[in-house]
């Protein structure tokens, strides 16, 4: 009996270290969500998703997928400061291909919040290309903030959130005046742009 329940112990203690070792591959491995900025554009930066899936991958970013080539991954990675992650993969692409690239990461969290919390009537089909989220790389000044939210143009719409800045173009992004660099020119700041689509599939692709 005694030797059983040495057996037993010493079976449960390996899984415990087992357990341990693999701990927060288990339980605790957090979702983000990487949006680069300016790449594939005019054949400029050219960056392939599948060499950037493999660079991330190399890099210790756990099952990382892709969407569209404008840039946008989902990855896993083990509970380190979002600054800290945006800078080894800047690194890391600069590294790899030869070019700076801004990296601006959210978690799945602060992603699924953006998207709920979207200010505006959610316009269904085709609808949908008019409504774009502004991502920020930090909270905008509030006295810069302040004075742009002052500002109004035809067809457009805009509201200034910690994270981001909800925009509607009534007649299209290609048209718009507040476009990505408007937004980075006034407020002083990095941003990216994406529409309601991609960041409702980016969600999906993380879930």
């Amino acid at each position: 009996m005694i030797f059983k329940i040495i057996k037993y112990v010493l079976q449960f203690s390996i899984f415990l270290a087992i357990l341990e070792e693999n701990y927060f591959y288990i339980i605790a491995m957090p979702i983000f969500v990487a949006f680069l900025r300016g790449i594939n554009v005019s054949g400029q930066k050219k960056i392939k998703m599948a060499k950037l899936r493999q660079l991330l991958e190399d890099s210790g970013f756990l099952n990382v997928k892709s969407y569209l080539q404008s840039g946008n991954i989902v990855f896993e990675f083990q509970g380190v400061a979002i600054a800290f992650i945006e800078v080894k993969i800047k690194d890391a692409i600069e590294s790899s291909f030869g070019f700076e690239v801004e990296v601006l990461v959210k978690t799945l969290s602060q992603l699924t919040e953006i998207v709920k919390n979207w200010p505006f009537e959610k316009e269904g089909g085709a609808g949908l290309k008019k409504n774009y989220f502004v991502l920020l790389n930090t909270e905008p000044n509030p006295g810069l903030a302040q004075e742009l939210s002052a500002e109004s143009f035809p067809n457009e719409q805009f509201l200034i959130a910690d994270q981001c800045i909800y925009l509607k173009c009534h007649n299209g992004y290609g048209r718009a005046k507040c476009n990505n660099n408007f937004f980075e020119r006034k407020l002083k700041l990095i941003a990216t742009t994406r529409n309601f689509t991609t960041m409702e599939r980016l969600l999906a692709l993380a879930k």
